[in-house]
């Protein structure tokens, strides 16, 4: 007891001047965008800063990709100061400073400090609008863990450090600003985050920061399914997306948010497939390579569709329609708590439908097939499921030679899975579709055509 009053006492928020240098951080580590943005404000004679996740992680010796900025200047000053500059949200006003190299456009976000008054909320304490201006250390115990309420100033080379979270950082843990169940009814979202920087990070949960949050799991109802979406993509891009989703389930928070996790884990089948297709992700990411959210929410909700669908099938149902109808229901489920975007979504459903197509070699079909604009992700969907044991790795290598073969061994290879018996049957519901719309041809037709 005596000890953690002591551990208390020691840790009250106080202002730390910490020496980049001694951290091994220097200014040509920072984004050329955000280095003009705290120049141009401090210029203007405004306080300005890189702030939160970019300075934590060159703490941990990584390299950041986003880049925030916090300054004194209220958003109408930042516009005024940056003119192709954006004001965006209600809630929150942030300003989205626009630089262009080669790569393309990229957003500085700049962020006024927040002050401490207090600001409105609804009936379970979450924030409704948070635009309350303030100091710099006002600002840093309104953030809402340690690591991420550090500041560094690029011209004097300095961090500073309010709650001592460089201390934290080299204590591998992860510390609330402020009474954690406050904080979590002030933004549910916190909960979310604790998670998934926990497993991105390898930071280990404070218990006073943990305990609550199995508690107060269910406060995540109360957060817009558009918002959701949005977290649900950082922890499935977070680089660690499999550890992401144990911690999720561990703290309860999925079934707010994802109440299908639990059968999908609870099966040795469905957790070795969602797994390598988590895994594989995660190999891209560090690879630099682009990741499809499509292509995720395909491998996330695969085995549902795929149970729905054989069902329907058992039923007397007939297997394209069947799909469908899997897809559709499986996808109104998700959609009550994550506003997946419609791009995604087709995407997904394109990649589901094209599966069967795969087992459909005669003829014309593997040709059309690889026509396809989804063709590539889908095949990697195929193979993904291979790796698996949820397809035959014959009709994976199969395609994987048809698409780098000439055409006159992809005609050896049709006639030869036809050969096999493995050519594909043609959907029932199909053919009895275009037989009722086919047209009567007329004697005369006929014999034009025997000429």
């Amino acid at each position: 007891m005596i000890r953690k009053l002591i551990g208390k006492v020691l840790r009250r928020p106080g202002k730390r001047i910490l020496h980049a240098k001694h951290y091994g951080i220097r200014r040509d580590q920072l984004h050329s965008g955000a280095l003009k943005v705290c120049d141009r404000l401090q210029d203007a004679g405004y306080e300005a800063y890189i702030v939160g996740g970019a300075v934590r992680d060159l703490l941990l010796g990584k390299s950041p990709k986003d880049f925030d900025v916090a300054t004194s200047a209220t958003p109408e000053q930042v516009r005024h100061v940056f003119h192709r500059s954006r004001i965006i949200g209600r809630r929150f006003r942030i300003v989205h400073v626009p630089f262009y190299d080669r790569g393309g456009e990229e957003i500085i976000e700049v962020t006024t400090f927040r002050g401490s008054a207090d600001s409105p909320t609804d009936a379970s304490g979450r924030i409704i609008r948070d635009n309350v201006y303030g100091t710099l250390e006002e600002d840093a115990s309104r953030r809402d863990f340690t690591v991420n309420a550090l500041y560094y100033d690029p011209n004097s080379d300095e961090i500073i450090d309010f709650h001592h979270g460089a201390e934290d950082l080299e204590k591998q843990q992860l510390v609330m600003i402020g009474d954690p169940v406050k904080r979590y009814h002030e933004d549910p979202v916190r909960m979310l985050r604790a998670t998934r920087l926990s497993a991105k990070l390898g930071l280990q949960i404070a218990s006073d920061t943990a305990k609550p949050i199995k508690e107060h799991a269910a406060l995540l109802e109360n957060i817009p399914s558009a918002r959701l979406f949005d977290e649900m993509m950082k922890l499935l891009l977070s680089g660690k997306a499999w550890d992401c989703l144990q911690a999720l389930r561990a703290y309860g928070l999925h079934r707010p948010l994802f109440p299908l996790l639990d059968k999908l884990m609870s099966q040795k089948e469905t957790t070795a497939f969602l797994k390598q297709a988590l895994l594989n992700t995660d190999q891209r990411l560090a690879d630099d390579k682009p990741v499809s959210a499509g292509f995720l929410f395909a491998a996330l909700l695969w085995h549902e569709v795929e149970a729905n669908w054989q069902k329907k099938i058992a039923a007397g149902e007939h297997k394209v329609p069947a799909l469908v109808e899997a897809m559709n229901d499986v996808e109104a489920k998700v959609t009550k708590r994550l506003a997946i975007p419609n791009r995604y979504s087709a995407a997904m459903k394109e990649i589901w439908l094209l599966q069967p197509r795969f087992e459909m070699r005669a003829g014309q079909k593997p040709f059309r097939l690889i026509e396809q604009p989804r063709f590539r992700a889908a095949y990697d969907f195929l193979l993904l499921r291979a790796e698996c044991g949820l397809v035959e790795k014959e009709l994976a290598d199969w395609w994987t030679q048809f698409q780098a073969c000439d055409d006159s061994t992809r005609e050896v290879l049709i006639s030869d899975a036809i050969a096999a018996g493995k050519g594909g049957e043609v959907d029932k519901s199909k053919r009895r579709k275009r037989s009722r719309h086919r047209k009567p041809v007329s004697a005369k037709s006929a014999a034009a055509k025997s000429e």
